[in-house]
């Protein structure tokens, strides 16, 4: 299972310098996927071998005066119920404030770890003004400067070492599916169709973690386990702030899937939220399927299938390689096409190809079109092998990697979506030193 931290605190502490300092700590290993902008609310980091979800909760206050306090305190709720970890973000030039002091009050009944953490310390006189924020009442404090990334190794050591192991699923264990999407785009119609009358036959799971529900599918000769984050529980007052609440639903669910099914309404096309909860599935290297629901409500030319598939593909490039299905979960339209669709995607995630095919496939491919030479250097990638990684993930191993741009691993990632199927997988491309 993957983790969660929050980043909270009141506006212009320095949360978004502090997000874009933790989530480029090691951009290499963040997004392996070339071309992926990250969007600035949440991201992946990575401390010590552990990898994690960072989510930025400045990005979704509404910041009109009258009803900030009140939003701030609805984000801190949702992030105390929904997240692992939480960073309490300070700012030494202004002190302890009033607002500092509320959300501190909240803070303090949680039983979750929550790291006081000091920004703008970028010398030392400041760190004589750190020890005042003591008197929040939350123990330990972190001074860092996000803006030069002082003190934020201190803070990462603390924090992935509050997390519990990985749940690592047996070897037997069956595939899992998570449906995602943003709020009313007909999740729960969809499970709800899926799973059918023939309730009998579902069992429930109990979940590895608190707050993820396994149904275990067993028909039609599929066989997985639906991650239900549909209706999963009553949303109390904290959670009005609905598209932060479902974004860290969401990536619960991602963290947890091997698939996911990225539901789009076709009456309002892809918008932003969609591509975001994209990369972060590309980003955790999950398998996707995208199903445009309400398809009946379109009206269509022979032409419509074509136009929306293209828009959404332009929009999510340059991962393009992705089936895209037009459905109906109210009238069961295709809805079948999906289990389909979602296991031919798991099955090119766990595709393992010997070394000897993808040698004799690819080498002869790069003989024909090499690597571009660098100032009169020839590049000559010698072997290929697939790493024994959870996605799929590839070595070229050759004389100078450093020297191999981006347009040339995207061309060898093109040549292995070709002649190998992985449609609906975000591939990896690693070059090595022979």
């Amino acid at each position: 299972m993957g983790n969660i931290v929050a980043i909270v605190g009141r506006p212009n502490v320095g949360k978004s310098t502090l997000f874009n300092r933790l989530t480029e700590s090691k951009s290499a290993i963040v997004s392996e996927i070339s071309g992926v902008t990250r969007d600035r609310h949440y991201g992946r980091s990575e401390w010590n071998g552990r990898e994690f979800s960072i989510i930025d909760t400045g990005g979704y206050v509404a910041s009109s005066t009258d009803i900030f306090e009140e939003e701030i305190r609805k984000q801190v709720k949702v992030a105390i119920e929904e997240a692992d970890s939480i960073i309490f973000l300070v700012d030494v030039e202004n002190g302890v404030t009033d607002l500092d002091q509320e959300v501190a009050r909240i803070l303090r009944k949680t039983k979750k770890p929550v790291f006081l953490t000091v920004n703008k310390v970028d010398n030392n006189e400041r760190l004589y003004e750190v020890s005042d924020f003591y008197r929040l009442g939350l123990g330990d404090l972190f001074p860092v400067s996000s803006i030069n990334g002082s003190g934020t190794g201190d803070l990462l050591d603390a924090i992935v070492s509050t997390f519990t192991k990985d749940d690592e699923k047996p070897g037997d264990a069956l595939p899992r599916i998570a449906v995602i999407g943003r709020p009313n785009v007909g999740k729960s119609t969809l499970i709800n169709t899926l799973l059918g009358e023939e309730r009998h036959i579902v069992t429930p799971i109990p979940g590895t973690t608190r707050d993820t529900i396994f149904t275990r599918y067993d028909k039609y000769n599929y066989h997985f386990e639906l991650i239900d984050t549909a209706g999963l529980r009553k949303k109390g007052k904290v959670t009005e702030n609905v598209e932060f609440y479902s974004v860290l639903r969401s990536i619960r669910a991602i963290e947890s899937s091997d698939v996911c099914l990225l539901m789009v309404d076709a009456e309002r096309g892809v918008e932003a939220q969609d591509v975001n909860i994209l990369q972060l599935i590309l980003n955790n290297r999950k398998g996707v399927v995208v199903a445009v629901n309400k398809w009946d409500l379109v009206e269509k030319d022979s032409n419509t299938v074509n136009r929306f598939s293209l828009n959404i593909k332009e929009k999510i490039a340059p991962f393009q390689d992705v089936p895209i299905l037009f459905i109906s979960a109210i009238h069961k339209k295709r809805v079948f096409d999906i289990l389909e669709a979602l296991m031919t995607v798991y099955n090119n995630r766990i595709r393992r190809i010997t070394t000897s095919i993808l040698n004799t496939t690819m080498l002869e491919i790069i003989n024909q079109q090499p690597p571009p030479a660098y100032k009169g250097k020839q590049i000559k990638i010698k072997y290929v092998t697939q790493l024994p990684t959870h996605a799929p993930s590839f070595a070229f191993y050759c004389n100078l990697p450093q020297y191999i741009k981006d347009p040339y691993k995207r061309f060898l990632e093109n040549q292995l979506r070709k002649h190998f199927t992985f449609s609906g997988v975000p591939l990896q491309i690693f070059l090595r030193k022979k």
